[in-house]
């Protein structure tokens, strides 16, 4: 090879390595990242720091303050900037409803200790609480639990025309929320059978006396209406009754307006 070539091969050698290492310097070069911190407004709300169940009473470990959105902070919010000692003030509240960890806390949740008691906490305004006796057969199995929907119904025994005794139904109320059973106000889980020979039911003051005046005319039976056969037009608006101010029976088959309440 004649010295001229040699010296043009070694120049291009020379070049490709020193462009190959050009290449794999800008591959292999860091790349700088750019940081923005971005200013995002927040409040501080009351969160529940952990679940909370129906009726449980708060302490002093029961809350937090959460950063919130302030754009996403609704009406009803304890914010710290409102009720900087929140925490404390609401230590020994009752829960009206249940709260999971890291929902926020708003005074409709929570009942003030001495304001009633946790039934008259979770009662809405306008309606009554009132207890009825049911068995075994007549409480379907043991299985209806608190927040379950029933149909109320009297059987009661009647002096027939032949002289014997007759048995006669009627609904009473239909679409009746069920606030407890016995003492048990809210299902806890693995409870499949609520123990308890009473159930407090959720009814318009008319409904409680039209109930008190049937206890004592015979036997009361619930039946459980499918969850999705709750339907809120049987349910009369807060203090109203649309069954009117009288228990209807059936004698002989023929419905007859019997036990008016004045």
């Amino acid at each position: 090879m004649k010295r001229a070539q040699l010296v043009g091969v070694t120049i291009a050698a020379v070049c490709g390595l020193g462009a190959f290492y050009g290449v794999m310097t800008l591959v292999n070069r860091p790349q700088k990242v750019v940081r923005e911190e971005v200013k995002t407004d927040v409040a501080q709300v009351l969160v529940a720091r952990s679940d909370i169940g129906l009726g449980q009473t708060t302490g002093p470990d029961s809350f937090r303050w959460q950063d919130w959105p302030r754009n996403a902070v609704a009406p009803g919010y304890v914010q710290r900037t409102e009720r900087p000692n929140a925490i404390k003030d609401l230590e020994g509240s009752v829960a009206r409803a249940p709260m999971l960890s890291g929902e926020p806390v708003t005074a409709a949740k929570l009942v003030r200790a001495g304001e009633g008691g946790v039934l008259a906490a979770i009662l809405p305004a306008g309606m009554r609480a009132i207890s009825t006796r049911i068995k075994e057969e007549t409480g379907v199995g043991r299985l209806i639990l608190p927040n379950d929907h029933v149909d109320v119904i009297l059987t009661q025994r009647r002096r027939g025309r032949a002289g014997g005794d007759d048995f006669v139904s009627d609904t009473l109320f239909r679409n009746v929320r069920v606030l407890a059973i016995g003492q048990l106000i809210e299902a806890k889980d693995g409870k499949k059978l609520a123990e308890g020979n009473t159930a407090t039911l959720e009814l318009t003051p008319r409904q409680t006396e039209l109930l008190a005046l049937a206890n004592s005319m015979g036997e009361i039976s619930l039946a459980l209406r499918s969850i999705a056969d709750i339907d809120t037009k049987d349910q009369p608006e807060k203090g109203q009754d649309k069954r009117g101010n009288s228990i209807r029976v059936l004698r002989y088959g023929v419905k007859s307006r019997a036990y008016g309440v004045n």
